[in-house]
């Protein structure tokens, strides 16, 4: 199946500054590249090498760096350096380059999602056909992660080393600054792939917590969708992650956990198939009503995670449905209502049974599982428990539970608001559930929102979008929110929001760019918080009508030509090295080392040949 709308969604995120997401990374503000190198080596005959060069103008800084590092090797470099995102991809379309300059962010924290979309025969944006490649990728998805390291690094190799389909270049920073003479510094989390918990922020003075707002800030005034399904991009990724709670979680550093989701715990059965849920009794759904959150009074339960969960799978649920193949490995979700079932079942690789894995820790037993949500008890042991049953053996399917499309809406809601025909949908008449008109102040203002998850959108207009707390998420627990209201003010270029940051007419700056650093550490209001990526950058072989895509010898001659620590060098400690989009998660122990000696090797068994 095909992601045909998700890249060029997900390269919104890099200009959202609100979250990451999957994107071509950039250089934001890049700082004055390098001056060519004058010197240069050549291959044996003296001749040297045509090769072109295709990136943006955000990215002139490495693209200026690459092109000396080829330079000085033996490489005559035309640089293809294209405006925006949109004549970029018309030019790698079209075929017009040896090399692109490419990038990815993993946000969902598993090395499947590095891999699967980017480099597998018909992947949404893989332009390889390596049935090797395809085999590896297949077999790591199938295996935990205590077994797949050494699948990826042969993975790695193959990639990367034995056949030079890409070249690597770095992996980068997520950051964030806040005000911390307002914000608690210990509420405010920086996740490596999770979008900021909202729940968690805290003013240092509780006393403002239901009358004032802490105050975010997005470049994007424009929400794709508040269905969660509907949209993958930097407009709506932290927002629909914080409207609509999901079965399990990512903890800051990309581990699966069901703290603070709709689960109290999880399992996985044995032949990495069957995967359980013990749901949750005490979060309802919010509405909003004369622009205030309310209790519905409807509980999250079964039937909505049922429900959610089978149309987050089918590409025909919606129309422009933009998130389908991210649950593709979805097959069977259901209720289990026999205890004796959760009984007879192991977990994957222990000896526990999947009941007693479920009851970890809760208060009560498992007495009864119940099919009606209205009449689960967790004082009384009386459960909901979900059974996912995926399309093959594929763990990872728990990190994409783990996206924000993977939220939970209310079955209810969703049936009453779509009553379209989605073969017909009409964008001139018919309203979608999420459509961003019915929460956008003026005429078309009809907010039908139900969420699930601890805040929900009031309304919005082009200055602000303005959130308030469920009522019914969780109270009384330590994941009900602690603020009433979060407000995110658009604001579209980078140096008006720093300056709105250290004005204090917003409190929290998602992804500061690193040449704005130094700004932020001389202000001693402000704290930055930086943490490792899942955002790598690399080089991108053309594989059709151009020398590259015939010869191994000549991308390996550009691989080893990358030299690595000079990158990093120019960027100051902010950038590390990398072997493949798989790096900031899988560490497989290959490294990328320059090495002119094989560069001249390369390049004069590739003119032998022609």
């Amino acid at each position: 199946m095909k992601r045909k709308t998700k890249f060029a969604a997900l390269l919104l995120i890099s200009a959202a500054l609100m979250l990451s997401g999957c994107k071509l990374t950039t250089k934001d503000d890049a700082a004055e590249s390098p001056a060519p190198t004058q010197t240069s080596e050549t291959p044996s005959d003296g001749t040297k090498v045509d090769i072109e060069l295709l990136g943006m103008s955000s990215n002139e800084a490495d693209l200026n760096i690459v092109r000396d590092q080829l330079t000085k090797n033996g490489f005559n470099v035309k640089l293809n350096i294209q405006a925006d995102y949109g004549s970029f991809k018309s030019q790698q379309d079209a075929g017009n380059f040896d090399i692109a300059l490419s990038g990815w962010t993993s946000v969902t924290g598993n090395p499947d999602y590095a891999v699967r979309s980017l480099f597998k025969t018909g992947g949404d944006y893989s332009i390889l056909a390596d049935s090797e490649i395809d085999a590896l990728i297949d077999k790591a998805g199938s295996e935990t992660p205590e077994q797949y390291t050494e699948t990826y690094k042969q993975f790695e190799q193959q990639l990367v080393f034995d056949k030079a389909y890409i070249a690597p270049l770095y992996s980068s920073l997520k950051s964030q600054a806040f005000n911390k003479d307002v914000l608690k510094s210990d509420s405010v989390r920086l996740s490596k792939s999770r979008s900021l918990a909202w729940e968690e922020l805290d003013f240092n003075d509780a006393g403002k917590r239901d009358k004032d707002p802490i105050v975010l800030q997005s470049t994007m005034p424009t929400l794709t969708s508040l269905d969660p399904i509907k949209g993958n991009d930097g407009s709506i990724n932290i927002i629909n992650t914080n409207q609509y709670v999901r079965l399990v979680n990512l903890t800051d550093d990309d581990k699966i956990t069901s703290e603070g989701s709709l689960s109290y715990n999880h399992a996985i059965a044995e032949g990495n198939s069957d995967y359980y849920f013990i749901l949750r009794d005490n979060i309802n759904f919010a509405a909003v009503k004369d622009k205030l959150a309310v209790d519905t009074g409807e509980r999250v339960g079964g039937d909505d995670v049922i429900f959610s969960l089978n149309r987050a799978k089918d590409k025909n649920s919606v129309p422009d449905h933009r998130t389908f193949t991210l649950h593709e490995h979805i097959g069977q979700v259901e209720l289990v209502t026999d205890v004796a079932a959760l009984d007879a079942v192991k977990v994957s690789g222990g000896s526990d049974t999947v009941k007693a894995a479920l009851e970890n820790g809760l208060d009560a037993k498992i007495s009864s599982l119940v099919s009606d949500k209205t009449q689960a008890s967790s004082k009384e042991g009386k459960y909901q428990v979900v059974k996912l049953t995926t399309t093959e053996p594929f763990p990872q399917v728990l990190n994409y539970l783990a996206h924000q499309s993977a939220g939970i809406v209310s079955k209810k809601q969703v049936e009453k608001i779509n009553t379209y025909d989605v073969a017909k949908f009409d964008v001139n008449k018919d309203i979608p559930y999420g459509d961003q008109n019915t929460v956008t102040e003026g005429s078309t203002y009809n907010n039908t929102l139900y969420t699930s998850g601890p805040y929900i959108l009031s309304y919005k207009n082009e200055y602000e979008a303005v959130f308030y707390k469920n009522p019914a998420y969780m109270k009384g627990t330590e994941h009900e929110p602690n603020v009433n209201s979060i407000k995110i003010r658009f604001i579209k270029d980078m140096d008006a929001s720093l300056s709105a940051l250290r004005s204090g007419e917003i409190d929290l700056l998602y992804s500061v760019p690193e040449n704005k650093f130094d700004v932020v550490k001389g202000d001693s209001k402000i704290e930055l918080q930086t943490v490792p990526s899942n955002a790598v950058s690399y080089l991108l072989f053309n594989t059709k009508n151009r020398a590259v895509a015939e010869s191994a010898d000549l991308r390996k001659a550009v691989l080893y030509s990358i030299n690595q620590d000079e990158i990093l060098a120019f960027y100051g400690g902010n950038k590390f090295k990398a072997i493949s989009t798989l790096s900031t998660m899988v560490k497989t122990g290959l490294e990328l080392k320059a090495d002119s000696a094989k560069v001249k090797e390369y390049l004069d068994a590739y003119k032998a040949s022609k």
